[in-house]
């Protein structure tokens, strides 16, 4: 029997600790009987080099996949590393960034050699084929590479349908470590790729140009059954763009998991005009299913703003959604996004107020507030770029941007005060986060809150010197 070659895929550092889905997706389609998958996670490992190192002498390639913002600098630093220990072996980069800027890393760093585009599944297994083999990468759909001193985009690849695709092998990774990072039997899992809706602060409608596919209910059920049976999880968080885009999917998954008596709970994203047009047996059965928590982007608390930034929702549609929930005893967190360039006071005050009349609703309610950053392919960041903002010019550059911390440029030092301080008394002022030993916080809060009242934030001052903010990327 034949050495099997190996595939090194490295998912570089970042806060979260999510399942590396993207590299379990490709890992997964490559005959395992001539190719071993070796993942490393940089979040995981104390020492991901001397892993890495220690698989190079037998690998065919090293892989790796981005996101804007910090992991684009790690991902480097270990293409780097990789290159300095095995000068001959190809690198290969994916991931959401590179199918922004797909050429960018080739034309600055020869540390890379490849870059893979949009879904990956179809491209990587052939890729690694050709590589193994010596054969033509122009043949190759949907990547990007160096040849002959210059840089060659072929043609892109189509969407291609995840049925057909098999079971993902997540015992390509230690799933008890990630159980064990977020401090929950929490299963990742993805159902969906790409999304049909036109959100102008998104890069999704560049990425997958508007299209969608999905896997059919009754095999997501199936599917969660066979992974439960090996990983005893007691919850799914579902990774879609757009979970509930078709009813009767998720009427037919619902029902297939009530039928095998699972006991485990979900979550999901949801759209509001989605959940707007489900029927009431809908909603309870997605309850009796084990839903416990929805993700409904609202952004803007301003119609105008909505319609603007091509939202195609409107925010009664937010409330119906708000009010099943609260009914069913369902958790929902509503993101918002404010700082908008040229957004008008009165939008804000309108999204505040919108943030309040939700978190009334609900203790399990939550609002997250984000500042607009210029998210590489979205056509709300063409504008802004066309109104004069640079963005970042390198792959470096990217990689020191913050996708969520910070404001831009466009929103004063006051304006910014004001939002961090609404952000911190909105979370301390709804809900019993504290137990009663907060109380007289909770209750400070919730005043200033409602009345608008941020002058002199002590609390905040006293509070976020003892606990310092967490780093978001």
């Amino acid at each position: 029997m034949s050495i099997r070659k190996k595939i090194i895929l490295y998912n570089p550092s970042a806060v979260f600790f999510d399942m590396p889905l993207a590299l379990l997706a490709i890992g997964s389609v490559v005959d395992p009987d001539r190719y071993e998958v070796i993942i490393i996670d940089g979040r995981i490992e104390k020492d991901p080099r001397a892993k890495v190192a220690a698989h190079l002498p037998d690998a065919l390639c090293f892989g790796t996949t981005v996101i804007t913002g910090a992991p684009i600098r790690d991902a480097l630093e270990m293409s780097e590393f990789v290159k300095s220990k095995a000068p001959n072996l190809p690198v290969i980069r994916g991931g959401w960034h590179t199918s922004l800027f797909p050429s960018t890393p080739l034309e600055e760093h020869t540390c890379i050699d490849i870059t893979v585009q949009g879904q990956g599944e179809d491209t990587f297994r052939e890729l690694v084929a050709v590589l193994e083999e010596g054969g033509n990468l122009d043949v190759i759909k949907g990547i990007t590479f160096r040849k002959d001193g210059r840089v060659v985009k072929n043609p892109p690849r189509p969407m291609a349908s995840m049925e057909g695709f098999g079971r993902v092998n997540y015992d390509l990774v230690d799933v008890e470590r990630y159980f064990n990072k977020k401090g929950r039997r929490q299963f990742d899992y993805i159902s969906s790729t790409g999304c049909y809706f036109r959100c102008a602060f998104c890069a999704d409608p560049f990425v997958y140009e508007r299209r969608f596919t999905a896997i059919p209910g009754v095999r997501i059920a199936e599917d969660l059954a066979h992974y439960h049976a090996k990983y005893n999880f007691t919850d799914v968080n579902f990774q879609d763009e757009t979970f509930f885009t078709y009813p009767k999917r998720i009427e037919d998954f619902a029902h297939a998991l009530v039928n095998r008596n699972l006991h485990i709970s979900w979550a999901a994203t949801m759209r509001a005009d989605q959940g707007e047009r489900m029927t009431d047996d809908l909603w309870q059965l997605c309850k009796a299913s084990g839903l416990r928590r929805l993700l409904i982007g609202v952004e803007s608390g301003s119609q105008e703003m909505m319609d603007w930034m091509k939202k195609d929702i409107k925010l009664t549609q937010v409330f119906h959604c708000a009010d099943k929930c609260r009914d069913l005893g369902i958790a929902v967190i509503f993101p918002f996004i404010v700082g908008f360039p040229g957004e008008s006071d009165r939008s804000v005050e309108e999204t505040i107020q919108v943030i309040r009349q939700l978190r009334r609703k609900s203790p399990r309610f939550e609002t997250p507030i984000f500042y607009f950053k210029p998210y590489p392919g979205s056509a709300i960041t063409q504008q802004v770029v066309e109104a004069g903002y640079v963005l970042p010019a390198s792959t470096r550059e990217w990689g020191a941007f913050d996708c969520i911390g910070s404001s831009g440029p466009w929103v004063s030092r006051e304006k910014e005060r004001y939002f961090e301080a609404f952000k911190f008394y909105l979370k301390w002022g709804y809900g019993n986060a504290g137990g009663a030993f907060l109380l007289p916080l909770r209750k400070m809060s919730r005043w200033r809150c409602e009345k608008g009242q941020f002058a002199f934030p002590i609390e905040q001052r006293i509070v976020e010197t003892l606990r310092p903010k967490q780093r978001l990327s």
